[in-house]
């Protein structure tokens, strides 16, 4: 594997663009780093990044969901066992630390860990060295540790349920990834990616665009679970709209937010308590409202600033990829002040 061939990050905000920067000027130094964000914003891509553009690149990257196992589990996972150190343990099992001897070991929801195996982590940080459950023999390993959490882990550190000791040593640096409601320019490139890609996925060979309802939805919605939830819902309705043939070439003008929304559902419509009558969740406190002439605008300039990149400028081929006249297509140009000429390699 490498950064080529993982999946792209997507965008262009500034807020975006500067934590990628982040994550690049860190990757050469061989330090723990703390990935931190809310949950789909993209951390394990992060992390991915970080090792493959350091030079352990071509070493083993190694990942582990620490909210994912007990912690008896997690410790035979981390730190391997030898054969009979419980029931069950049949043979020798080689953990993660070893099997990423040389590279990046990537320990998402580190939060979650246990004390008893924050201490380990710290012991392995700070001198290389572990031995296996039921082993006397004492291993040494040459790791990067990446982290990542969804919480802020000084809060963890006061309540007492993270150490702040191992704290220390993994923020070396501490990359925070924007939320999408604070990069919301950056939806509907994201939309067009998602979108795009889906219908690729369904062997369609024309993506009809989204209507403006659609992208008025998808931009003042509060993305709670962020990209991951925006690629949801995107893939959702693309292929709902592809799936009615007499459809296909008709822009995107349905789209649900709550997958789970119907006259049937079994809370009873409790999302109107919970959210907007929509079903959507309510606008974070600090959210600013949106102007949707701006943000449609927003949208069609970023279309046709993507069709000229990808035709190095050209205006008739740029027009034909959003399916539009070459007229028209100049009316944008004069419209949004753009310059094709930039955009020539």
């Amino acid at each position: 594997m490498s950064l080529t061939d993982l999946p792209p990050l997507v965008g262009q905000s500034p807020q975006f663009l500067e934590s990628l920067e982040q994550v690049s000027r860190a990757a050469p130094l061989d330090r723990p780093v703390l990935i931190v964000g809310e949950r789909g914003v993209g951390k394990e891509l992060a992390a991915a990044r970080l090792h493959f553009l350091s030079p352990r690149w071509d070493q083993p990257y190694v990942t582990l969901n620490c909210a994912a196992l007990s912690e008896n589990l997690l410790e035979s996972e981390l730190f391997g066992h030898e054969a009979g150190a419980f029931t069950g343990a049949s043979s020798r099992h080689v953990g993660r630390f070893e099997r990423a001897h040389g590279g990046t070991l990537f320990l998402d929801e580190i939060s979650n860990a246990s004390m008893r195996v924050q201490e380990q982590i710290l012991r392995i940080l700070e001198y290389g060295e572990f031995e296996r459950l039921g082993g006397s023999e004492t291993i040494s390993v040459n790791v990067r540790v990446a982290g990542a959490a969804n919480v802020h882990l000084p809060d963890a550190v006061r309540k007492g349920t993270f150490r702040a000791d191992l704290l220390d040593r993994l923020a070396f640096d501490v990359v925070t990834l924007p939320p999408l409601r604070a990069r919301w320019e950056d939806i509907p490139i994201l939309a067009q990616h998602f979108a795009q890609r889906m219908t690729a996925e369904l062997g369609a060979d024309h993506f009809p665009g989204f209507g403006m309802k659609a992208m008025g939805l998808l931009m003042n919605h509060d993305w709670p679970g962020n990209v991951r939830e925006l690629k949801n819902v995107v893939e959702r309705a693309t292929y709902r709209t592809l799936a009615a043939e007499s459809r296909a070439r008709r822009p995107i003008d349905d789209i649900q937010l709550d997958p789970f929304e119907s006259p049937w559902r079994l809370d009873g419509g409790a999302e109107e308590e919970a959210g907007t009558p929509d079903g959507s969740a309510s606008p974070a406190p600090d959210s600013k409202p949106r102007d949707f002439k701006q943000n449609v605008e927003s949208f069609e300039k970023s279309l046709v600033e993507s069709a000229l990149k990808t035709h190095d400028g050209h205006q008739g081929k740029a027009a034909e990829h959003l399916a539009l006249s070459y007229h028209q297509f100049r009316n944008l140009l004069r419209k949004h002040e753009i310059n094709s000429h930039q955009y020539r390699t």
